[in-house]
C-alpha cells in the first residue's frame, strides 16, 4: 500500500520537528528543517518512483540537496550543522530495513541449521540496503558542505578573525 505523497511529506515534517524537539533545537528554528527535510522527502519520493532509481540513489539525491541548502542556511542563522543537517534527513533514515534485518537475524538464530538460504539472503540483503543507504546519506550530506565551504569560506575565515 503506498501512502498519499501529501502525507508523506506531512509526516517526514514531524519526524524532523519531533526529532529537533528532542535535541532541543530552537523552536523557532525549527520551520527551517522542517520544511528542508519535507523537501528532501519529497525528492527522494520522486527520484524513486518518477526516476526508477534505487533507494540509494533517491537518499543519495535527497541529502545532497539538504547539503546543499542547509550549509549556507545553518551558518547564516549560526546553527551547528551537524544538528540542523541531521534533523532534516532523520526521516530518511531505512528503519524498515534494519527491522527486517533485525528480524531475519532472530529468525536465522531460531532456525538454527534448519534456517533456508532464502532467509539468509534476504536478511543480508537487508542489511546490505540499509547500510548503503547509510552510505549514501552520509556522503549526500557531508560532501556538499565540505565543498562549499571550500569554495566559498565564510567571511570571518577570510579576514583572519
Amino acid at each position: 500500500m503506498q501512502v498519499p505523497f501529501g502525507y508523506d511529506l506531512i509526516a517526514a515534517g514531524v519526524a524532523v520537528g519531533a526529532y529537533g524537539t528532542f535535541f532541543a533545537m530552537p523552536w523557532r528554528t525549527l520551520p527551517v528543517p522542517i520544511l528542508i527535510g519535507a523537501i528532501a522527502h519529497g525528492t527522494r519520493w520522486a527520484v524513486i518512483s518518477l526516476g526508477g532509481c534505487s533507494v540509494q540513489i533517491g537518499a543519495l539525491v535527497a541529502c545532497s540537496i539538504v547539503g546543499i541548502v542547509a550549509t549556507p542556511i545553518a551558518d547564516r542563522m549560526r546553527l551547528p550543522f551537524a544538528a540542523f543537517g541531521f534533523a532534516s534527513v532523520v526521516s530518511l533514515i531505512p528503519g524498515v530495513f534494519l527491522f527486517r534485518m533485525a528480524g531475519g537475524l532472530v529468525e536465522l538464530i531460531e532456525q538454527g541449521e534448519k534456517a533456508s538460504p532464502e532467509l539468509l539472503l534476504s536478511t543480508v540483503a537487508d542489511g546490505t540496503t540499509a547500510a548503503l543507504i547509510f552510505v549514501a546519506m552520509t556522503f549526500g550530506l557531508i560532501a556538499p558542505k565540505l565543498l562549499i565551504e571550500h569554495f566559498f569560506p565564510r567571511t570571518e575565515e577570510k579576514i583572519g578573525r
